[in-house]
């Protein structure tokens, strides 16, 4: 670890034992160990489900708490899709969008352990054209119009930032700065195109900021993916499936469903509410080239649940080690908070009460809202586009997985569920 990490994670543990105290002098969120699910209480989680199928704003989910390795609430609610009727099952197929993130950093991870990265490693080692970036910065012209001055990085970016989402390289889908005006511009997503290709695309556009200056939620984690590929000599899939997704049992988790039998397993969102407003439209039974270890992954309720239990138990599932105690430390710990040079704007997507470590945002104080929401310190979140969401609890030996597609609801059924979880437990 070096310098800039050692402060990060000093400057992490000193927040925690604030937060811990404010959290015990407020008597808030942070439910003491020990706790256990009311069964009774968790019907209402099932309820709420069902409403929202009811009334037309999802087609179904696919909901499992796990608590000490065992699970205390599975249900399958509603359809995968409206126009078959199918039910929802365990081998039913979500796109996951930005929750491909933490699976493809785990990896990044274990490769890290290996040896065969560094996080101080500058992307231009693998990626020279990355070499010759600039930096967009806004500039108000005497006319008043904004232009954008590019200017040289302060120093290159690492692969540390694209995990902690701090390279500068950001979307073009969401905002209306110059930068992300520029990706619009560029037609990134054009074509049929592989992850080489991408990189070089994305090596073209301006940074959005100066590396490890911001959280700036964006295409790192797909660079990242390009990078895994040239260490790894194998495609992203390819070692995703060697290193994690094969040893673990996650057999449909995939970019895309290339076995035409499986096709009608996969979910769709309603009819109306088909747009995930992520720049390109993303089908999970149309093989491209890329394959996006920022968002392109597909999974299911199955698959998932053995990688949240093996984050759960600290990199372990099965009695195997999948990753090194430092570098699940490392992973998880919080590397944006007070200290680490890391601002924030209204664009950052881990939420009140949350840093960020390497591929999850991580819990660190009970945040402003009163009360605070539910949670324990510590806690490992996710989600993406199409509302898939996990939650890893490790003081209370506990995950749960949320699988749905809905772009428009998703911001709202979340927090509704993991309410009703966390009022189902009791001391």
């Amino acid at each position: 670890m070096n310098l800039r990490h050692a402060r990060a994670s000093f400057a992490c543990a000193a927040l925690l034992s604030v937060a811990v105290s404010s959290a015990q002098a407020e008597g808030t969120f942070d439910i003491p160990p020990g706790a256990h699910f009311n069964k009774q209480k968790l019907e209402r989680v099932g309820d709420y489900l069902r409403d929202q199928v009811k009334q037309g704003k999802i087609p179904g989910a696919v909901l499992l708490i796990q608590q000490h390795g065992v699970p205390v609430y599975h249900e399958f609610i509603g359809v995968r899709d409206v126009a078959t009727g199918q039910p929802m099952t365990d081998d039913t197929i979500f796109r996951l969008f930005s929750m491909t993130k933490p699976i493809t950093s785990f990896v990044a991870m274990q490769l890290i352990d290996e040896g065969k990265l560094s996080l101080s490693d500058p992307v231009a080692k693998y990626i020279p054209s990355f070499a010759n970036v600039k930096v967009g910065v806004e500039r108000k012209k005497e006319d008043g119009t904004k232009t954008l001055d590019l200017v040289p990085p302060i120093r290159p970016i690492t692969i540390f930032d694209l995990m902690t989402q701090t390279s500068g390289i950001t979307y073009g889908f969401y905002g209306d700065s110059l930068v992300r005006k520029a990706y619009r511009a560029a037609d990134i997503y054009a074509g049929d195109f592989d992850n080489a290709e991408f990189a070089e695309r994305i090596a073209k556009l301006p940074l959005a900021n100066q590396p490890g200056t911001l959280w700036n939620y964006g295409h790192s984690t797909d660079i990242l993916g390009r990078i895994m590929e040239i260490v790894s000599g194998k495609s992203l899939l390819g070692v995703e499936r060697e290193k994690l997704l094969d040893p673990l049992g996650m057999n449909d988790t995939r970019f895309y469903v290339t076995d035409p039998a499986k096709r009608t397993l996969i979910a769709k969102p309603m009819p109306n509410d088909s747009d995930f407003r992520v720049g390109f439209v993303a089908y999970a039974d149309q093989p491209m080239k890329w394959e996006s270890g920022g968002g392109g992954m597909i999974s299911t309720m199955r698959d998932l649940a053995h990688f949240s239990q093996m984050m759960l138990d600290g990199g372990k599932f099965g009695g195997k080690q999948y990753l090194s105690p430092k570098a699940y430390i490392d992973m998880t710990t919080d590397h944006v908070g007070p200290g680490s040079g890391v601002d924030r704007d209204y664009y950052y997507f881990p939420g009140d009460g949350f840093g960020f470590g390497l591929g999850f945002a991580v819990r660190t104080d009970p945040g402003n809202a009163k009360p605070p929401p539910p949670g324990s310190l510590g806690e490992l979140k996710w989600d993406g586009a199409s509302g898939c969401y996990f939650v890893i609890d490790r003081k209370q030996d506990m995950f749960f997985v949320l699988l749905q597609q809905t772009p428009s609801q998703r911001q709202i059924i979340q927090p509704a569920v993991k309410k009703l979880i966390y009022e189902a437990l009791e001391n």
